[in-house]
């Protein structure tokens, strides 16, 4: 990967995590990191906003150096966008290698707040965005990826396999199969065997579209899970003990069509830890 890695600030206990593991990531990677802080700052003619700017950049700039210091070797620059939050952190993600922001929590049956800003650019941004947990440690489980077999995606595993190989972490693959349609209708007998031709032919067919990236990462141990289910439900179970959620989303040529699918809109609410979410396609 190219670019650096850019992290979302503004101040907040989300954009704070956000940006320790944005800190991390960079130097995982070897790449500098830039803290981007995007406000629609207000006029200077209006009462206060001469200080509420300083103020704004001063916590910029004193988190650049906490980064700095938390990350040696690092370049960290920070930069102070004006203009809309979504807008430039779409225009930020053109560039970069990889973009982070940060969730909130909303409780153990709620699950995650992801802002509008946050959604807006997850549909959107050119490179794999990552969003973080406030409040959360990176656990030690592994690196998990949620793979389609319909729709074959080479940047997700790219993404998925590098990780775990910086991480020097297992790679969990897990591929979610339902029976076919209409095969509830038949006798107990007829399903149990057509369910086990399904599942033969999704395990083959997995095993066959992994065996390229475990080759060319030979250090990576890596399991393949086939598992019966709801792709959505199934991958968020997955994530109870992952270190990291990597799902994919498929791009759309026509610009009024962005949108997340029903997985990733899944694992950015209610996986517990940092999600992945890579365009493909």
């Amino acid at each position: 990967m190219t670019g650096p890695v850019v992290v979302g600030f503004d101040g907040s206990p989300e954009s704070l995590a956000a940006t320790e593991w944005a800190a991390r990531e960079a130097l995982r990677r070897a790449l500098p990191l830039e803290l981007l802080r995007a406000w629609p700052w207000p006029k200077r003619d209006v009462v206060g906003s001469d200080q509420t700017y300083h103020r704004a950049l001063a916590g910029l700039t004193g988190r650049a150096d906490e980064l700095r210091a938390l990350a040696p070797g690092v370049a960290v620059s920070a930069s102070p966008v004006s203009g809309e939050p979504a807008e430039a952190l779409e225009a930020a993600a053109q560039r970069a290698a990889v973009l982070v922001l940060g969730s909130r929590g909303l409780g153990t049956l709620r699950g995650f707040l992801v802002g509008s800003v946050s959604q807006e650019v997850l549909r959107r941004a050119g490179c794999p965005v990552v969003l973080v947990r406030a409040g959360r440690e990176e656990p030690d489980g592994p690196v998990t990826v949620g793979l389609d077999l319909a729709r074959p995606a080479d940047p997700v595993l790219a993404f998925a396999f590098e990780a775990a190989a910086l991480r020097s972490a297992p790679l969990r693959v897990v591929h979610v199969w339902a029976p076919p349609a209409g095969s509830e209708h038949m006798s107990y007998g007829a399903i149990g065997g057509l369910e086990r031709e399904v599942s033969a032919d999704e395990r083959a067919d997995l095993t066959e579209a992994l065996e390229s990236w475990r080759a060319r990462h030979p250090g990576v141990d890596v399991t393949a899970d086939l598992v019966r289910g709801k792709a959505a439900v199934e991958l968020v179970d997955a994530a109870s003990t992952a270190r990291l959620l990597v799902v994919g989303r498929r791009r759309h040529r026509a610009p009024l069509r962005h949108h997340l699918g029903p997985v990733a809109h899944a694992a950015i609410h209610h996986a517990h830890c940092p999600v992945a979410v890579v365009p493909y396609g």
